[in-house]
């Protein structure tokens, strides 16, 4: 079986470490792959290669840069439909979400190729007698991403896209669950243009995670995961003087008013409940309906559509509309966490816990799963599953439901269903959470805005992507200038090309 390696100055190498991890078929429980665990030496040595050849790119002017970024998207988009592939085949999300979770990432990108519009600076003209003030947006040197299995395509490229168009050198550590798309992303990459070095791959667990926090080269950490390995990185990180955004868990509430269109709000809670698996941090998992009709018409409305749901690998064609968890401990945690929904009183509609599939009875599926009259007490509410169940959590006024929402630690998305702009309006400014939905399930803001979330969804100042992640990759320079005298050249009559 094949070990798959990292990728270092511009080529694939093969690990020293001897330590390597199981990459699964989530659809089988078969191992599929070795990846290989880097140690803290050949982090250390890849950063050291990336720094040197990070002074050359962050010297290649912004336009070049975002060349290189319009090349990759040309190369994105003409390897879909075999990134897409890639991805289901670690992660086992079906092949028009991992199209989807490629397409994403891609349009981080496309804002890239506006780079250099992004990282101009400011000047103030005569701020006092012959004198000029301007600053200057300078990459920060070699920077990290560490992502999640739950997106390999996606949040690598919100990372890494952003990250390289401001000049500086990326470590990327992705999930040793899903590590072949971020390589080949980096063999994209290099076709596209970026100089060997300047993006290096490292595949690896904690010791890696480790070795990037405590590494004084790198000067920013970007992170996607759960909530307490998030507060554990912005830390550490801090700790060591290094820039953080460190994005964690989520438990996401919709609610439901009485005067919602029902079958539109049942169709968006399906999908953003159900969908991959369950594995987003953005998925809807608490729906909050809003009196005793609305909750019992939304109940009646959704048990049929859970119910008809298709659960299958990614090789059974389009129509199936989710796989498996990614791992047997997933699987059984979620399993587990349902039972325990049913041990504290919650009525469990749907039950998914005996689900098989024939020829795949070892694969990590699960079958949907719908509870109704759960309570904030109940683990399935304080829990973030992470897999295919819905809760519904009734109240009885819109007032209950906005204070259940704000008062939820978790502060990621969140969304409402009404008919009313003046409630819609309300919420949308009250509400403590950093991404709102109006009639809008999943509220991932296109990528020339910006993602992140409020309480123990994130850390640190800074989002992803659009405006903040320029913010974030560099640093800001001011500069006070006067002139006592000058030389005054003559006239030049011809155009210098740009170097």
């Amino acid at each position: 079986m094949q070990e798959i390696g990292h990728w270092i100055n511009g080529q694939h190498v093969a690990g020293t470490s001897g330590r390597t991890a199981d990459v699964m078929n989530p659809a089988t429980g078969e191992v599929q792959g070795k990846v290989a665990l880097a140690t803290t030496a050949e982090l250390d040595a890849a950063v050291a290669a990336a720094a040197e050849a990070q002074k050359g790119w962050a010297a290649t002017n912004p336009q070049r840069r975002a060349r290189v970024m319009m090349k990759f998207g040309a190369l994105i988009n003409e390897h879909m439909d075999e990134l897409a592939e890639l991805v289901s085949r670690e992660h086992g999300k079906t092949l028009p979400d991992g199209r989807g979770d490629v397409q994403r990432g891609l349009e981080v990108v496309e804002v890239c190729m506006g780079g250099p519009a992004l990282l101009k600076g400011e000047f103030t003209d005569d701020g006092g007698p012959g004198i000029d003030l301007y600053s200057m947006r300078q990459p920060l040197g070699v920077v990290a991403g560490i992502t999640p299995f739950n997106f390999p395509a996606m949040i690598p490229l919100w990372k890494m896209a952003p990250a390289l168009t401001c000049g500086n050198a990326m470590i990327l550590k992705p999930s040793e669950r899903c590590p072949s798309t971020s390589l080949r992303l980096a063999e994209l990459l290099k076709e596209a243009g970026l100089p060997d070095g300047v993006l290096q791959v490292v595949n690896g667990d904690k010791e890696s995670v480790d070795a990037i926090l405590d590494n004084e080269t790198v000067q920013a950490v970007g992170f996607v995961g759960s909530t307490p390995i998030a507060q554990y990185i912005y830390g550490r990180a801090a700790n060591n003087g290094k820039r953080a955004q460190c994005f964690g868990g989520a438990k996401n509430h919709m609610i439901i008013m009485p005067d919602a269109d029902m079958d539109k709000a049942a169709d968006a809670l399906v999908g953003a409940g159900f969908g991959a698996a369950g594995e987003r941090c953005m998925a809807i998992s608490v729906a909050v309906p809003v009196g005793k009709e609305t909750a019992d018409t939304l109940r009646e409305k959704l048990i049929p559509r859970i119910e008809k749901l298709k659960v299958g690998p990614y090789t059974a064609g389009d129509d199936v509309d989710y796989g498996p968890v990614i791992t047997a401990q997933a699987k059984d945690r979620i399993l587990g966490l349902i039972d325990s929904g049913v041990d504290q009183g919650a009525e469990l509609v749907v039950d998914g816990r005996g689900f098989e599939l024939q020829g795949y009875e070892n694969g990590y599926f699960v079958g949907p799963s719908f509870f109704d009259n759960v309570t904030p007490d109940m683990e399935i509410y304080k829990e973030e599953i992470f897999g295919p169940v819905l809760s519904q959590v009734r109240t009885d006024s819109y007032e209950e439901a906005l204070k259940l929402t704000m008062d939820n630690p978790y502060g990621n998305g969140t969304a409402i269903f009404t008919a009313d702009g003046d409630t819609a309006r309300d919420f949308a400014h009250r509400v403590n959470v950093g991404m709102v939905g109006i009639n809008f399930p999943i509220p991932v803001p296109l990528s020339y805005h910006t993602f992140g979330g409020w309480k123990k969804s994130a850390f640190g100042d800074l989002n992803q992507y659009g405006p903040d992640a320029f913010r974030f990759y560099t640093k800001t320079k001011t500069v006070t200038a006067r002139w006592f005298s000058g030389i005054k050249d003559g006239a030049a009559f011809n155009f210098k090309a740009m170097d």
